[in-house]
């Protein structure tokens, strides 16, 4: 009796010889692994498969291709997980009967993805809560108290977009955040930048991202523009430099280090303003400002001078390392003779009036990083002002980076020793100017002298007045 012996690798020549000698005959021994079984499944048998996944898995399957995502997006199953978050308020043990009245010709009349939102919006935490804690204002700076517990709770990251002249874009999210009174200070200290010289439009966006168990780079969310700025090189403005960065400043608090040979963006700096930053935050869309409703004043025919007093002001100088001053001033006023040069002048402290002289606390730098170093530019800080009218409504709000400059005009002074210093700012809305004295036998900076000039267009504007 003859035995029979198998040789898989002999087998394997033969029908390779075989395929190779008759291409066009397919051998007994193939395996057609082209063919993809679930897309023949019918798509009941699919959603029954899908439905014992959890959101995370869900949401990422939907990445596979267009079948895949259409089935993904399968209302009943996305209610599912709605029904039961909102049950884990109300009753964990009524996770699989909340239906809020709604029949299952109710959930599945909704556009497609609807409850796949309304989850994310539940598991993201984002309600309209957030809108009643706003209307609590802070005494002292006189805007809403919990600004930066509600971007917190809410965990709202912004992400920075730069764009150079052949359309590139690079997208960073913060890598550092700094909270002070009235501004936050957000830094990202690293990314995929071009050249300063080649960067052409900036974007802000405030992010909120749910939070799902998938990878960050799948993992959806919510972006609301808050800046976008076209850029060239006459939108820089030296601000300050040590021997290893250049500090520039574009519009609407914007401040990028340079390296001082290169030319590459070392790290980028944006200084946010309290005012309205949540709903900026979160209210826009990913290419749409969010547009608030605008406010004007009152109008008053009685008063002769209405528009020109009442005013108040917080300012704050700050770095990234902590407050180095911050005051309240009220009452402020100006005299029609007083406004000069398209500007309303309010003089906040005078230098004659030694009272009202405020001590800075420590020194004025400003503490940056990047991924590899880490420095600090002295005489540079930032500058966070806001400035309200009669009805303590914000008027002018200003966050932004500014840089001591020494006196042109030499005094003689018996009150005081050392040198005098000035801080200044200006946009199209107005001028701070800030006098600064050295007391050497305090070594401490004193504000001696703090004037904002308002605008006069702006102030008729808002008060509806012809000054």
């Amino acid at each position: 009796m003859s035995s029979t012996h198998f040789h898989p690798q002999r087998l394997k020549r033969t029908t390779t010889q075989k395929s190779m000698k008759y291409p066009g005959c397919r051998s007994r021994f193939s395996v057609r692994t082209s063919e993809n079984y679930i897309e023949r499944m019918p798509p009941e048998v699919i959603l029954k498969i899908l439905s014992y996944l959890d959101a995370g898995s869900l949401f990422c399957i939907g990445f596979v291709n267009k079948r895949f995502q259409e089935l993904a997006n399968n209302n009943a199953m996305w209610y599912r997980f709605y029904a039961g978050q909102q049950a884990k308020k109300k009753n964990p043990r009524l996770i699989d009967e909340v239906t809020d009245g709604l029949s299952v010709a109710g959930i599945q009349e909704r556009p497609e993805g609807y409850w796949r939102k309304q989850f994310f919006k539940k598991l993201a935490g984002y309600n309209a809560n957030w809108k009643k804690k706003l209307k609590a204002v802070h005494l002292y700076t006189g805007l809403p108290s919990q600004t930066a517990q509600i971007l917190r709770s809410l965990r709202v990251r912004w992400a920075v977009t730069l764009t150079d002249g052949r359309g590139r874009e690079s997208t960073s999210e913060q890598t550092h955040v700094h909270f002070t009174d009235a501004a936050v200070t957000v830094s990202w200290s690293a990314g995929d930048w071009p050249f300063i010289d080649q960067l052409t439009v900036l974007k802000l966006h405030g992010v909120v991202r749910v939070p799902l168990q998938c990878p960050d780079e799948y993992k959806p969310g919510w972006k609301s523009l808050l800046t976008e700025v076209k850029l060239n090189k006459d939108a820089w403005k030296l601000c300050s430099s040590d021997r290893l960065v250049q500090l520039l400043h574009a519009e609407q608090g914007i401040t990028v280090g340079v390296w001082q040979e290169q030319r590459e963006i070392a790290f980028i700096m944006v200084n946010l303003h309290y005012h309205q930053l949540v709903e900026r935050s979160l209210l826009g869309s990913s290419t749409v400002l969010y547009q608030p409703a605008k406010h004007t004043a009152a109008f008053d025919d009685v008063d002769p001078e209405y528009g020109l007093h009442g005013y108040a002001a917080h300012i704050e100088l700050h770095s990234t390392a902590g407050s180095i001053t911050s005051g309240r001033f009220s009452q402020l006023f100006c005299r029609k003779d007083q406004i000069s040069d398209g500007h309303l002048q309010l003089r906040v402290i005078s230098k004659s009036n030694r009272s009202q002289h405020a001590p800075l606390c420590g020194s004025i730098s400003l503490p940056w990083r990047t991924d590899a170093l880490q420095g600090q530019i002295e005489g540079c800080c930032m500058l966070t002002l806001t400035v309200f009218d009669e009805a303590q409504v914000p008027f002018w709000c200003v966050s932004a980076p500014v840089a001591m400059t020494t006196s042109e005009q030499a005094e003689v002074s018996y009150d005081c020793t050392g040198e005098s210093f000035f801080v200044r700012y200006e946009d199209a809305e107005g001028k701070v100017e800030i006098e600064l004295h050295w007391m050497e036998d305090h070594k401490q900076y004193f504000m001696v002298s703090l004037i904002i000039s308002l605008c006069i267009s702006k102030v008729n504007k808002h008060f509806g007045r012809d000054y």
